[in-house]
C-alpha cells in the first residue's frame, strides 16, 4: 500500500530567496517549496507581487496568486532604498538560491545581480528568468507567456486546419520557463556540492519553448517544411485525436500497431487492418482522409459513454474530454491526493492543488496557504539576519519592511 504519511521532503534544509513575481518565477520556487525548501517571497512595499490585484478573490486573496504562492513566507521590502537593498544582500549570503524574473539589468542596477551577491556569499546558486535571456537581440523587449508561445512556433500548430492560430489554454510559455528553472537550480546545487561554488543559471521563456518543440523541430529540420497545424490530430499518426460521437467526442490515441488492430476490431470492421491503405504507419497518414470518414461515420452512431466503455474493452487507448471543474473532479484526482483543503485565518477555507511529486510513495507536506503580503517580516528577520523586534520595529517606522496587514485592514473582496 503507498504511504501516504506527508515528510518535509528532499529540500528540506534549502533556502530559497525569491524575488520573482506574476509567473514564471513564483511557480518554479512553488515546486521548490513544495518538494521542502524553505522559500521566502521578498515582494515590493505596499502593492506586493502584482498578481496579488488580479480577480476573483477569495477573501484578500487573489485566485491567481493563491494558485503560485502556497508554502512560501512573505516579506515586503523598499529595494530601492539602500537600507532595504542592503537586508536583501544580507539575506541572500544566507541563501543556498536566488530566484528572480526581471529584466535582464533590473537586479544589476539594485545592487543584487549575481556578481555582487555571489562575492559574498560563493556558494550562491543565482537563477534569472526572463523572456529571452542574456544576449539575444530581444533582451530589452517586455515578454509574457503569449510572447513566447508566438515567437516559438507553438501558436502556428495549436489550431484546427483553417483556422486562425491560437495560443494554448496552459501558459506553457511561463510554465516551461519555471520548470526548465528548476531543472537549472537542481543541477548547479548538485554540481555545488562536488565544487563547493554555485553559478548563475539564465533560463529564457522562449528558449525553454524552443527546446520543448521536440519532433516538431525535426519535422522541419528533415524536410525543410514547417509542420501543419492537425487540430487534435498527430502530424505523424492516425488515428490519433478526437473523433465525434453522437453526443461529443472521445480521444482515440493508436500510437502502435497493435492499438490500432484494437481499434478497427472495436469498430467491428476488422477488414481494415489488412486493407492495403491502412495497413502501416505510411500508408494511413498517406490515406488519412478515407480513414478518418470512416471512422467518424462508424462512431457518430453511438454516445460517448458507450464509445468509452467499449474502447476499454478492447484495450484502445481513449479518454473523454473533460472541462477544468470535471478534471478536478475525478476519481483519479481523489485517489491521488491532488487536491487538498486548507484553511487560511481570513479567507477561510480553500482548496489547492498539491505538488505532484512523491518520494518513496510520499505526498507532500500539507501546504501552507498563500500569505498576506508581509505577514512573516518579523519571523524571518529574525530568523534569517537575527533581528530582534525592535529593530523589525523601526524598520517599519522608517518603510524599509512592510508591516504586515492587521485583521481590521482586511476588506472583503469578490
Amino acid at each position: 500500500m503507498t504511504d501516504e504519511t506527508p515528510r518535509k521532503g528532499p529540500l528540506a534544509g534549502l533556502r530559497v530567496l525569491d524575488f520573482s513575481r506574476i509567473l514564471s518565477g513564483p511557480y518554479a520556487s512553488m515546486v521548490l517549496a513544495d518538494m521542502g525548501a524553505e522559500v521566502i517571497k521578498v515582494e515590493p512595499l505596499g502593492k506586493g507581487d502584482e498578481t496579488r490585484n488580479f480577480p476573483p478573490f477569495q477573501g484578500p486573496l487573489s485566485h491567481y496568486f493563491m494558485a503560485l504562492n502556497r508554502n512560501k513566507e512573505s516579506i515586503a521590502l523598499d529595494l530601492k532604498s539602500p537600507r532595504g537593498a542592503d537586508l536583501a544582500r544580507r539575506m541572500a549570503a544566507e541563501a543556498d538560491v536566488v530566484l528572480e524574473n526581471f529584466r535582464p539589468g533590473v537586479m544589476e542596477r539594485l545592487g543584487l545581480g549575481y556578481e555582487a551577491l555571489s562575492a559574498v556569499n560563493p556558494r550562491l546558486v543565482y537563477c534569472s528568468i526572463s523572456g529571452f535571456g542574456e544576449g539575444s537581440p530581444l533582451s530589452d523587449r517586455p515578454a509574457f507567456d503569449i510572447v513566447a508561445q508566438a515567437l516559438s512556433g507553438v501558436m502556428s500548430v495549436n489550431r484546427e486546419p483553417g483556422q486562425a492560430p491560437n495560443k494554448l489554454g496552459l501558459p506553457l510559455g511561463d510554465m516551461a520557463g519555471s520548470i526548465f528553472a528548476v531543472f537549472g537550480i537542481l543541477a548547479a546545487l548538485t554540481q555545488r556540492g562536488a565544487t563547493g561554488r554555485g553559478q548563475k543559471v539564465d533560463v529564457a521563456m522562449l528558449d525553454s519553448l524552443i527546446g520543448m518543440l521536440g519532433y516538431l523541430a525535426q519535422i522541419y529540420f528533415v524536410t525543410g517544411t514547417a509542420p501543419q497545424p492537425v487540430g487534435t490530430k498527430h502530424g505523424s499518426l492516425t488515428p490519433y485525436g478526437a473523433f465525434p460521437t453522437s453526443d461529443g467526442h472521445v480521444i482515440v490515441a493508436c500510437l502502435t500497431e497493435g492499438f490500432w488492430h484494437n481499434f478497427a476490431r472495436s469498430l467491428d470492421a476488422p477488414e481494415l487492418i489488412d486493407d492495403p491503405r491502412f495497413a502501416r504507419y505510411e500508408t494511413r497518414l498517406t490515406h488519412r482522409a478515407e480513414l478518418e470518414a470512416l471512422i467518424e461515420a462508424r462512431m457518430v452512431r453511438n454516445d460517448t459513454a458507450w464509445w468509452l466503455a467499449r474502447l476499454d474493452a478492447f484495450d484502445v487507448p481513449n479518454a473523454p474530454i473533460l472541462d477544468v471543474g470535471e478534471a478536478l473532479e475525478q476519481p483519479h484526482v481523489l485517489a491521488r491526493g491532488l487536491v487538498e483543503t486548507v484553511e487560511h485565518p481570513q479567507a477561510g477555507t480553500m482548496r489547492l492543488v498539491r505538488g505532484p511529486i512523491r518520494f518513496d510513495g510520499a505526498g507532500p507536506a500539507p501546504a501552507v496557504p498563500p500569505r498576506l503580503l508581509g505577514e512573516d517580516a518579523a519571523a524571518v528577520l529574525g530568523r534569517v539576519l537575527g533581528l530582534g523586534s525592535d529593530a523589525v520595529s523601526d524598520l517599519v517606522a522608517a518603510g524599509v519592511v512592510g508591516a504586515p496587514p492587521l485583521p481590521e485592514d482586511l476588506s472583503e473582496r469578490v
